[in-house]
């Protein structure tokens, strides 16, 4: 039996299921929304993803609304 690649990322935890496409495209929203995001209103790296669509700076202590999945 071979071994899981590391090509899969986080979307190696549905297996064979949901097809490819859908798995690369979810691997990649879900790997952007992790890392941390510059914050509009100080503009410096600090912004998590709390909820969907809610985001918290960690430097300036701000909460807004924005995007679902990441800021642009």
């Amino acid at each position: 039996m071979p071994s899981k690649s590391k090509k899969t990322r986080a979307s190696g935890r549905f297996g064979a299921r949901y097809g490819k496409r859908v798995r690369d495209k979810f691997a990649d929203v879900e790997s952007k929304q992790r890392v941390k995001q510059k914050c509009p209103f100080c503009s410096k790296l600090g912004v998590k993803r709390k909820a969907k669509g809610i985001w918290n700076c960690a430097r300036c202590g701000k909460t807004f609304a924005s995007n679902t999945y990441y800021l642009n």
